[in-house]
């Protein structure tokens, strides 16, 4: 275990303490008109230093109306930086931050269903500050990372209770039903869902209809690139229903991350259609002397190296402050848990 503070004095000792450039690109095709997107390149830590600067992305795609995604658009950010205590240094507040995230999904959704409305929301928020990336997530909203050394690694866990065992086994655990819609005559179709209310995610926020079984307590993962840097595509799961995580960032690398947002898009209308909100973020993170990422080598071990990231990253009942390392990214912290408890103790 070594903690956050030791890994960025390195990087200082390093001579690598020089910021990355970020760009981004953004591209979408509605069907629903229910995905919301947040883009926040220039907040600061410290109001008037520019060196305390970070950047914010975020998707939302919302269900049954627009309100959840609107109002966690609008209100999301905030509460999650409200969490954060003043006055702290750039290792503590990276230190504090998985654990802000949590608050700030947790309020978010107690705020809106104040409001009585029983629309719902997938809300994968990212901050990138310096090389670290940290990214919370609720629903099938996925962000993926596609490293310079060829490993393409899943940075969320998918909420969908047809694909995630664990959460099945949650839900049934605290006495929800998960099951398929049942037709007359005793056929079921589709995904599976939670009853009452038959939702196929098993988190998001909002859906106050659906009971305590959905809860809004996000999966947050926080990783360190090395100074080659990387690319993250943040999409709602139009894309991901259509492409793989390969997939999607084979089919942009090289490309500016405007340009590669729009061939995600492309590419995952030529393979499926038109059959959901399809909405992609592209966030380069790069070298200052760097216009845009070049196209990184593609070696026959990194396939395998970036299943076994994923195996991982799907295991979200880690510990919070292990390490690992896998190729050039460094895993700082990864936690999962449902339980409320669980995260603040």
């Amino acid at each position: 275990m070594v903690p956050l503070a030791t890994l960025i004095g390195r990087e200082l000792r390093g001579g690598k303490s020089e910021k990355p450039a970020i760009r981004y690109g953004h591209a979408a095709f509605a069907k629903r008109g229910e995905d919301y997107f947040l883009v926040r390149p220039d907040c600061l830590r410290v109001p008037g230093d520019a060196s305390s600067s970070f950047s914010v992305f975020a998707i939302f795609d919302g269900h049954n109306g627009v309100s959840a995604a609107v109002f966690a658009k609008e209100h999301l950010l905030d509460h999650v930086m409200s969490a954060i205590p003043q006055g702290i240094g750039r290792e503590e507040w990276l230190q504090t931050l998985p654990r802000a995230l949590v608050a700030g999904f947790v309020k978010t959704d107690i705020d809106f269903q104040r409001k009585g409305e029983t629309s719902g929301t997938t809300a994968t928020l990212v901050v990138v500050d310096g090389w670290t990336v940290t990214v919370a997530s609720v629903g099938d909203s996925r962000c993926i990372l596609d490293s310079q050394d060829g490993v393409v690694s899943l940075l969320t866990v998918d909420h969908r209770l047809e694909e995630n065992t664990e959460e099945r086994e949650r839900v049934t655990a605290s006495g929800g039903e998960v099951g398929r819609l049942n037709l007359c005559g005793g056929k079921e179709i589709g995904p599976l869902r939670c009853w009452p209310g038959g939702l196929c995610l098993s988190r998001s926020i909002g859906d106050t209809d659906v009971g305590e079984f959905i809860v809004p307590i996000p999966h947050v993962k926080q990783v360190k690139l090395s100074s080659a840097g990387g690319r993250l595509i943040i999409a709602s799961d139009g894309i991901w229903d259509a492409l793989s995580s390969e997939l999607a960032a084979k089919a942009c690398r090289g490309l500016p991350a405007e340009l590669a947002a729009k061939l995600v898009v492309k590419e995952a209308l030529r393979t499926s259609g038109l059959k959901d909100d399809t909405t992609c973020l592209v966030v380069d993170i790069i070298p200052t002397d760097h216009t845009h990422l070049p196209l990184s080598p593609r070696k026959q071990q990194n396939k395998f190296k970036s299943l076994l990231f994923r195996k991982k990253s799907q295991n979200f009942s880690g510990k919070p402050n292990k390490l690992s390392s896998v190729g050039s990214v460094e895993e700082l912290f990864e936690e999962g848990s449902a339980m409320l408890e669980e995260r603040y103790c």
